[in-house]
């Protein structure tokens, strides 16, 4: 999902002025706090070269109280950490209890370098995200904070920098020709990247994005990031207290939440006023669901399965686009899969039962209508399910995902998109029409007032859920007709890739 962030994040140097203040005095009293009960905290700045990170480190570390964390600077292993296992220079810079470690460049560093050189040394890959996971694990299950930021930038934006340092004569230094022969890689690195934060991103160790083109927004989302986080640890630690000694724990500070201007959602970046003409409209149907008879044919004779997900807003139109998609199907072929609850049933077994019932065996289509994501989007929302069930679920959710992938299956997952004037106009029309108005229910209408917990939750999903074997696309729904065709399109793009 890196691609779809949005980088042109910026704010005023006035607004930096108010906010900078409470925000550094917020993490120096989180601080102490963490320093009075011993919690140790382990911050890693990975991210580009030409990032910021040493910039940002240490627009980090003015907010704290310099006796009370070390900074490491994370290069090439030493003739002596060569001798020993690869965690052996990691273990000896975790923080002692109470204090702080920043990493400048961590254990990742040289796992996404290989990566790129195909396996460039003989650890790399798996075994190297599984050592991470574990040695991450152990460091959480003792009581460590970890908490990993990404600094994210783009290509242009990443040779600008390159190019800007080395016309410095004081600063010409820093730029290598590794660093330009990474810059040549950079899609290469992106994909490695995409990867990497698939297979590490974890409940106790998770990866937060920090969009890093303009330097003041950067330094406050990583306070208010890393402020967020001594603020969970506190009242996880707070909750065992309270259910311990049965009574109301003193450890949190006042409520403080993350400012809305870090919490942004990349919903916010889809252009809804893409549009599409009635006779283009037409033709590419026609093309569209010609060539998709074909490929369901294909598939069938080349034995792929096929797994189609549509996801949305309440009438964004996945019915109508799922008419359109198997018009001119052969229906022995293919089957839809409307999710609605749970039955009870399916109530009585693991909440991915029913999902893997459903798998389409070799050379046949499954359309889900909504889908297993409920357990992240409305069961998150609504309150249906535990904190920690959903919040497992991303990782459950990858693993089936990986399982499909690996035996073949095409995976293509589409959110379709609308605003809520738009949600809105499409609701009315159903309630003035006899013949759709068994559409449009209450439950409707009070989704409607969560707009923005839905947000934060279809946010959440597709950065922890969008993998390199099950990405999601974003498709601007606001235009039907462009919806549909987009849809298409891509369900076209993808069997024809596979094939």
């Amino acid at each position: 999902m890196l691609e779809k962030v949005d980088l042109q994040k910026k704010i005023a140097k006035a607004e930096y002025k108010e906010m900078i203040g409470g925000l550094r005095e917020r993490l120096g009293a989180l601080q102490r706090q963490a320093r009075d009960l011993g919690i140790p905290v382990l911050i890693l700045f990975e991210g580009w070269d030409a990032a910021g990170k040493g910039t940002l480190i240490n627009e980090l570390i003015l907010s704290l109280d310099p006796r009370g964390f070390n900074v490491y600077s994370i290069g090439e292993p030493n003739e002596d950490a060569v001798k020993r296992p690869y965690f052996w220079r990691f273990w000896n810079k975790t923080p002692q209890r109470g204090r702080i470690v920043v990493l400048d460049r961590s254990w990742y560093t040289k796992t996404l370098a290989d990566r790129v050189a195909k396996g460039g040394t003989d650890y790399s890959g798996q075994d190297a995200y599984h050592d991470s996971r574990a040695f991450e694990r152990q460091l959480a299950d003792d009581g460590t904070l970890i908490i990993k930021l990404f600094l994210h930038i783009s290509e242009r934006e990443q040779r600008k920098r390159l190019e800007r340092l080395e016309q410095d004569p004081a600063t010409a230094w820093r730029v290598t020709a590794t660093d330009w022969e990474h810059h040549r890689q950079y899609n290469d690195f992106l994909l490695a990247t995409e990867e990497m934060m698939q297979q590490t991103d974890t409940a106790c160790a998770a990866w937060t994005i920090i969009e890093a083109h303009d330097r003041r927004y950067a330094t406050l989302k990583i306070i208010a990031t890393v402020s967020g986080a001594l603020e969970k640890q506190l009242a996880m630690l707070a909750a065992a207290e309270q259910e311990k000694n049965d009574r109301p724990s003193d450890l949190l500070l006042s409520a403080w939440t993350l400012p809305k201007i870090f919490t942004s959602s990349i919903l916010d970046g889809v252009d809804l006023t893409k549009t599409l003409k009635a006779a283009e409209y037409e033709n590419f149907m026609k093309l569209y669901q010609t060539r998709v008879r074909e490929l369901e044919h294909l598939i069938y004779s080349n034995r792929i399965p096929v797994m189609i997900v549509l996801e949305g807003w309440d009438a964004a139109g996945k019915g109508g686009t799922i008419r359109r998609l198997t018009q001119n199907m052969d229906p022995r072929g293919y089957t839809v899969i409307p999710t609605g609850a749970p039955t009870a049933e399916e109530q009585a077994h693991h909440y991915l039962w029913r999902f893997w019932r459903n798998v389409p065996k070799a050379g046949h289509i499954a359309i889900f209508d909504r889908s297993w994501y409920g357990r992240v989007l409305v069961e998150r929302v609504e309150g249906y399910c535990r904190d920690k069930d959903w919040r497992r679920a991303y990782r459950e959710i990858n693993e089936m995902e990986a399982q499909w992938g690996s035996f073949g299956a095409v995976m293509i997952k589409f959110w379709l998109h609308i605003d809520k004037d738009e949600q809105q106009r499409r609701f009315e029309e159903r309630l003035a029409n006899p013949g759709k108005q068994w559409k449009i229910t209450g439950e409707d209408w009070r989704n409607r007032e969560k707009w923005e917990l839905y947000e934060q939750a279809v946010d959440e999903m597709f950065f922890r859920t969008s993998t390199t074997y099950a990405p999601w696309t974003l498709v601007e729904a606001n235009s039907k007709e462009y919806a549909r065709k987009k849809v298409m399109q891509t369900v076209i793009e993808a069997i024809e890739s596979k094939l």
